[in-house]
């Protein structure tokens, strides 16, 4: 079972990790996530993705103050990176991180 310490953990000992909060009820969220994880998987090898599902997580979205579905947080060296919330798409999530990915792993 994932907690908000053990996500911490996660965050702590990998140099890129990728949040994605959604709900079984979110239609955005399933339609938006394959892809997603898709492109992250081609662009960026070294990432950790943590799925939360809001309806039964509740108290880590809160604890990640997200309050809306889908919701992406990136964390790159252990510090939040990029937030996007709702209305997103691949392209910009992934042209977004690109760049410092690149610079931390080159």
């Amino acid at each position: 079972m994932q907690t908000a310490e053990t996500i911490n953990q996660t965050i702590k000992e990998n140099p890129a990790v990728m949040l994605y909060f959604s709900a079984p009820t979110c239609n955005v969220c399933h339609a938006l996530k394959p892809k997603l994880l898709e492109a992250i998987n081609e662009n960026f090898k070294t990432f950790e993705i943590v799925s939360i599902d809001v309806s039964t997580d509740a108290e880590i979205a809160a604890h990640f103050s997200v309050f809306a579905i889908p919701t992406v947080l990136v964390f790159l060296d252990g510090r939040e990176f990029l937030r996007k919330s709702r209305h997103m798409s691949v392209g910009e999530v992934i042209s977004e991180i690109k760049r410092p990915y690149e610079i931390m792993f080159s």
